[in-house]
């Protein structure tokens, strides 16, 4: 399926036509992308911060460590529990990882140094 235009003679079923409109799509994303690109500097520059708002604030992260160093420590899921938030959160925060063992025959698992 193809668009032929009688006045100005483009035919997007030849490869001239298909040149013609693949130029004028590119010129028009660049355009749309620029534009884009523009109004977020504009907003960065009135102080406004764009993506989700962070669920972990200093003070939880404060906590969070403060119950990861009692003795006992309190488990990562416990901690996620007392502070409404994911696991997967927590553990990025407090950046705690299982050592795995050297020998293990994962490569995959392996910790890298």
């Amino acid at each position: 399926m193809g668009f032929w235009s009688v006045t100005e003679a483009i035919d997007t079923a030849t490869a001239g036509g298909r040149l013609v409109f693949g130029a004028l799509a590119e010129c028009e994303r660049q355009l749309i992308r620029d534009r884009t690109l523009a109004g977020l500097a504009a907003a960065r520059a009135r102080g406004r911060v764009g993506g989700r708002p962070r669920t972990m604030t200093p003070a939880k992260l404060r906590l969070a460590r403060a119950m990861r160093e009692q003795d006992p420590p309190v488990s990562l899921g416990q901690i996620a529990v007392e502070l409404g938030l994911p696991k997967s959160t927590v553990a990025r925060n407090l950046a705690v990882r299982s050592p795995m063992p050297v020998d293990d025959p994962n490569p995959a698992r392996r910790r890298r140094r």
